[in-house]
């Protein structure tokens, strides 16, 4: 059965500013390898899907950019175009019909455009694992990481004591857990019992179909009836007319924690989802002082700090700090504790409702 990779690529990245935009969000830009970040993912599995067997989905502006920095393999009318946002659950079920539309019923990996990955073999061989429990078995499948720390960033999947079948990988999923507190995280770490959440789910589209049949049967019927126009001249109108009326809904909430039957399989190749600017702690190395360096920098007594300079003719220079995340870009300088490296967000908001719309 054909395989092929759905990347969701429609988000702003906000935790990422000042080099994360509207107009270059993070999956557009260099953050944690030697191209952009969605092209990093692209090669992460190329050996178990092809380039040209990739899908993406994001919104219009975003597919204008998109359109300049993708792989020339990747077919560009596989870049399905969403008028407005509704959650992971709407464009998965876009992707799904799309490629039944175009194979009658083929392997879906979805997968988001912008995480880590340091240990690519294993990776493609768990996914090809994944591909081949799916198509075996007609089951939802998706991949957990082993927790390497008590993280209160990450949802958790309860899993099995035991494998589907001897020696095999692939084990029950229990349940799914919303980011925890500390103590709790911790709890689950000691358990061996949970998992990270990668956000990763491989299937066969007639399967997460019926899944949506069952559990988002409103979208399912409101998607059903302008199939017929995919892959013609009149989707792009459909999809305008159709998808503004879409439940706004995560496919975790919507689908993954009502289905039953759902398989996991613990993984570990030095994922990370690069969710903010603390999280590159654990993908560039340190040096002497315990920092991560982008860029021109000179420090004096600077300890634990992440530092990440975008500016062609500027340095960062520090004197006495620890534990910040400092970022410089051509028009901007963020400054912020390691410790509230997620609230960056906050300052977008903030920037927006002051107008500063020059830059986001």
């Amino acid at each position: 059965m054909k395989r092929t990779a759905v990347i969701m690529a429609g988000g702003g990245g906000t935790r990422f500013w000042p080099v994360s935009r509207m107009s270059t969000p993070k999956q557009l830009v260099k953050l944690t390898g030697s191209d952009v970040m969605i092209n990093e993912t692209i090669k992460h599995y190329e050996h178990v899907i092809g380039r040209e067997s990739t899908f993406i989905v994001t919104n219009e502006k975003q597919a204008k950019l998109l359109d300049k920095v993708l792989f020339p393999e990747v077919d560009r009318s596989q870049i399905l175009i969403e008028p407005v946002q509704r959650n992971t659950a709407p464009c998965i079920i876009y992707a799904a019909m799309t490629l039944k539309k175009l194979y009658g019923d083929a392997l879906m990996a979805v997968l988001p455009a912008d995480h880590h990955i340091s240990d690519i073999k294993e990776y493609e061989r768990v996914l090809d694992i994944a591909f081949k429990t799916a198509e075996a078995t007609d089951k939802i499948v998706t991949i957990g990481i082993w927790p390497t720390f008590a993280s209160t960033g990450y949802g958790y999947i309860r899993f099995s004591t035991n494998p589907v079948e001897p020696g095999s990988e692939v084990y029950y999923l229990r349940r799914f857990v919303e980011k925890p507190r500390e103590s709790v995280a911790k709890e689950y770490i000691q358990s061996g019992k949970y998992l990270w959440n990668s956000g990763m789910f491989i299937w066969k589209a007639s399967v997460i179909l019926d899944a949506f049949k069952e559990f988002l049967p409103d979208t399912y019927k409101k998607m059903e009836e302008i199939y017929d126009t995919l892959r013609t001249p009149g989707e792009e109108e459909a999809i305008r007319r159709v998808y503004p009326e879409l439940e706004k809904i995560s496919i975790d909430y919507g689908i993954m924690e009502k289905a039953s039957d759902v398989y996991c399989i613990p993984a570990e190749f030095g994922w990370n989802d690069v969710g903010s600017w603390d999280a590159l702690d654990s993908v560039f190395p340190h040096d002497e002082d315990d920092n991560v360096v982008v860029g021109s920098f000179e420090g004096i007594d600077t300890e634990g700090s992440v530092i990440f300079n975008k500016s062609n003719d500027k340095v960062i220079t520090t004197i006495g700090v620890k534990d910040l995340v400092i970022v410089q870009t051509e028009d901007s300088i963020l400054v912020c504790s390691k410790e509230q490296a997620q609230d960056v967000k906050l300052m977008v908001d903030r920037l927006k409702e002051k107008g500063r719309d020059d830059l986001l």
